[in-house]
């Protein structure tokens, strides 16, 4: 059985459950941000093996240096700042409007679509997952079906701790991809190529959908003439290497100023 007709139908009753019920309160959302953080800590095992499953070879300390441990910081510093967040702001009043007064009240947006690559399949998935929680929203992740093993491992444990009313994990190709993107979501999120990030937006407009894409570009290295050249070697050769090149902040080229 296709797996897209499953998708639409459980984006359906997210999208219900989103206008029917009210949104979380911080107690609410805290208590997600814990439960993913905690069932980072119980399939930590099971990540790491799916991970270099879908690599072909990927050493758990790497996997965790680069992808557990900074999902860890992101989500303790959105524990530390989610009553800051959520609190509403006042705002200035026209003088013709006086003595009304203006408040800002932030507010979930509904369903949120996030479709992630395949070179960090857990730090780009549950990174944008963290902030979409602690919106208070539901949501839809796509990961890449080029880490079909880490896709499923996800499904299995963050519906099982989260419940798939608020996040489900949607697994398949591109056609599932496509199919989503023509779902109304209420926010699309994407991280990837300019190629694919085209063609998101192309989807998304039908609906209106607002979208946030995160796309790909240069990150060059600039050694000063007074640098200390055998450690920056070090660093730039480091920064490179990690996770295969795969990192869109690898360096891609170095630039030494003349004098």
């Amino acid at each position: 059985m296709s797996l897209i007709p499953d998708c639409e139908s459980q984006f359906q009753r997210m999208h219900a459950a989103s206008r029917r019920e009210p949104p979380l309160d911080e107690v609410g959302r805290k208590a997600l941000l814990r439960a993913l953080r905690q069932c980072l800590c119980h399939a930590r095992a099971d990540l790491f093996a799916a991970v270099s499953q879908d690599f072909g070879c990927r050493s758990a300390q790497e996997t965790l240096l680069t992808e557990v441990l900074p999902l860890m910081l992101i989500i303790h510093n959105a524990l530390r700042n989610l009553a800051s967040w959520m609190r509403p702001r006042r705002r200035g009043v026209a003088l013709e409007f006086r003595p009304a007064r203006n408040r800002l009240i932030w507010e979930p947006k509904g369903v949120v679509l996030i479709i992630s690559p395949w070179n960090y399949p857990l730090n780009l998935v549950l990174g944008p997952l963290v902030a979409a929680l602690a919106a208070g929203n539901r949501v839809v992740i796509k990961p890449s079906e080029l880490s079909p093993a880490t896709s499923d491992v996800l499904k299995r444990h963050l519906e099982a701790t989260l419940g798939p009313d608020r996040v489900t994990v949607a697994t398949g190709g591109v056609e599932v991809s496509h199919a989503l993107c023509c779902l109304p979501f209420d926010h699309i999120f994407f991280t990837g190529s300019t190629a694919v990030g085209r063609e998101i937006m192309r989807l998304a407009s039908v609906k209106l959908t607002p979208v946030t894409l995160e796309l790909g570009g240069k990150a060059p290295v600039i050694v000063h003439q007074d640098a200390e050249l055998t450690t920056a070697a070090r660093r730039i050769a480091r920064g490179k290497l990690i996770n295969a090149g795969q990192t869109c902040i690898a360096p891609d080229y170095v630039l030494i100023p003349a004098q």
